[in-house]
Protein backbone atom coordinates (compact mmCIF):
# COMPACT_ATOMS: atom_id res chain seq x y z
CA UNK A 1 0.00 0.00 0.00
CA UNK A 2 1.40 3.67 -0.81
CA UNK A 3 1.57 6.08 1.74
CA UNK A 4 -0.57 8.19 0.45
CA UNK A 5 -3.01 6.01 0.32
CA UNK A 6 -2.29 4.88 4.19
CA UNK A 7 -2.35 8.98 5.04
CA UNK A 8 -5.72 8.89 3.28
CA UNK A 9 -7.32 6.11 5.18
CA UNK A 10 -5.68 7.22 8.42
CA UNK A 11 -7.26 10.63 7.55
CA UNK A 12 -10.35 9.17 7.44
CA UNK A 13 -10.36 7.23 10.17
CA UNK A 14 -9.36 10.12 12.51
CA UNK A 15 -12.53 11.89 10.65
CA UNK A 16 -14.60 9.31 11.62
CA UNK A 17 -13.65 8.69 15.24
CA UNK A 18 -14.19 12.26 15.59
CA UNK A 19 -17.71 12.48 14.20
CA UNK A 20 -18.64 9.49 16.02
CA UNK A 21 -17.05 11.25 19.22
CA UNK A 22 -19.43 13.82 18.89
CA UNK A 23 -22.40 11.80 18.54
CA UNK A 24 -21.87 10.42 21.52
CA UNK A 25 -21.49 13.17 23.39
CA UNK A 26 -24.40 14.60 22.28
CA UNK A 27 -26.08 11.30 23.38
CA UNK A 28 -24.65 11.77 26.77
CA UNK A 29 -25.65 15.46 27.25
CA UNK A 30 -28.87 15.20 25.81
CA UNK A 31 -30.44 18.23 24.19
CA UNK A 32 -30.51 21.88 25.06
CA UNK A 33 -34.02 21.41 26.40
CA UNK A 34 -33.36 18.16 28.39
CA UNK A 35 -30.41 19.78 29.91
CA UNK A 36 -32.59 22.74 30.98
CA UNK A 37 -35.35 20.59 32.13
CA UNK A 38 -32.63 18.68 34.46
CA UNK A 39 -31.45 22.02 35.93
CA UNK A 40 -35.05 22.81 36.57
CA UNK A 41 -35.40 19.65 38.60
CA UNK A 42 -32.27 19.77 40.31
CA UNK A 43 -33.33 23.49 41.62
CA UNK A 44 -36.79 22.10 42.23
CA UNK A 45 -35.20 19.31 44.75
CA UNK A 46 -32.08 20.78 45.84
CA UNK A 47 -32.60 24.30 46.17
CA UNK A 48 -33.58 26.95 48.50
CA UNK A 49 -36.36 28.35 48.73
CA UNK A 50 -37.00 32.21 48.74
CA UNK A 51 -39.42 35.37 47.67
CA UNK A 52 -39.58 36.47 44.45
CA UNK A 53 -41.66 39.92 42.56
CA UNK A 54 -42.95 38.94 39.08
CA UNK A 55 -42.68 42.02 37.44
CA UNK A 56 -43.84 41.09 33.42
CA UNK A 57 -44.89 38.01 31.71
CA UNK A 58 -45.01 37.26 28.15
CA UNK A 59 -46.29 34.79 26.09
CA UNK A 60 -43.30 32.32 27.27
CA UNK A 61 -41.16 34.52 29.72
CA UNK A 62 -41.39 34.97 33.31
CA UNK A 63 -39.59 38.13 34.25
CA UNK A 64 -38.50 38.37 37.91
CA UNK A 65 -36.73 39.66 40.66
CA UNK A 66 -35.41 38.54 44.10
CA UNK A 67 -32.84 39.00 47.62
CA UNK A 68 -30.50 36.60 47.65
CA UNK A 69 -27.97 36.98 50.24
CA UNK A 70 -27.85 40.76 50.34
CA UNK A 71 -28.18 40.98 46.32
CA UNK A 72 -30.60 42.19 44.18
CA UNK A 73 -31.29 39.96 41.35
CA UNK A 74 -33.40 40.59 38.03
CA UNK A 75 -34.00 37.63 36.14
CA UNK A 76 -36.09 35.64 33.39
CA UNK A 77 -37.29 32.29 32.99
CA UNK A 78 -38.16 30.75 29.44
CA UNK A 79 -41.44 28.83 30.52
CA UNK A 80 -42.52 27.32 27.03
CA UNK A 81 -42.07 24.35 28.49
CA UNK A 82 -44.62 24.57 31.61
CA UNK A 83 -46.81 26.73 30.04
CA UNK A 84 -49.52 24.01 30.63
CA UNK A 85 -49.44 24.61 34.06
CA UNK A 86 -49.72 28.39 34.27
CA UNK A 87 -53.32 30.31 33.49
CA UNK A 88 -54.02 31.26 30.44
CA UNK A 89 -53.98 34.92 31.24
CA UNK A 90 -50.67 35.12 32.66
CA UNK A 91 -50.95 38.62 33.65
CA UNK A 92 -52.75 37.17 36.72
CA UNK A 93 -49.36 36.04 37.81
CA UNK A 94 -47.63 39.51 38.37
CA UNK A 95 -47.31 40.12 42.16
CA UNK A 96 -45.71 37.96 44.81
CA UNK A 97 -44.13 34.65 43.86
CA UNK A 98 -41.90 32.14 45.30
CA UNK A 99 -38.67 30.43 43.85
CA UNK A 100 -35.90 28.19 44.07
CA UNK A 101 -32.32 29.17 43.93
CA UNK A 102 -29.05 27.30 43.85
CA UNK A 103 -27.25 27.76 47.63
CA UNK A 104 -24.13 27.80 45.32
CA UNK A 105 -25.07 29.86 42.90
CA UNK A 106 -28.02 32.41 43.71
CA UNK A 107 -27.86 33.61 40.62
CA UNK A 108 -29.25 30.24 39.57
CA UNK A 109 -32.87 30.27 39.96
CA UNK A 110 -36.69 29.23 38.67
CA UNK A 111 -39.90 29.98 39.39
CA UNK A 112 -41.96 27.44 37.72
CA UNK A 113 -40.73 23.28 36.67
CA UNK A 114 -42.27 20.90 35.80
CA UNK A 115 -43.08 19.56 39.72
CA UNK A 116 -43.64 22.64 41.29
CA UNK A 117 -44.47 26.11 40.83
CA UNK A 118 -44.32 29.23 43.37
CA UNK A 119 -46.77 30.69 41.06
CA UNK A 120 -49.54 32.41 42.81
CA UNK A 121 -52.92 33.87 41.04
CA UNK A 122 -55.09 36.61 42.52
CA UNK A 123 -58.10 36.60 44.30
CA UNK A 124 -60.66 35.04 42.02
CA UNK A 125 -58.42 33.54 39.56
CA UNK A 126 -59.39 30.15 40.49
CA UNK A 127 -57.32 27.83 42.27
CA UNK A 128 -53.65 27.85 43.55
CA UNK A 129 -51.20 26.27 42.35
Amino acid sequence: MSEGLQLTLLGLLAISLMALAVVIVRQVRGTAESREKQRRLLLHRTGRLGDAEITEVSEDTLFYSYLARGVQYETSQDISAVRDQLPENLELLIGPAALKYSVNNPANSIVVCEEWSGCRRKAGAGATH
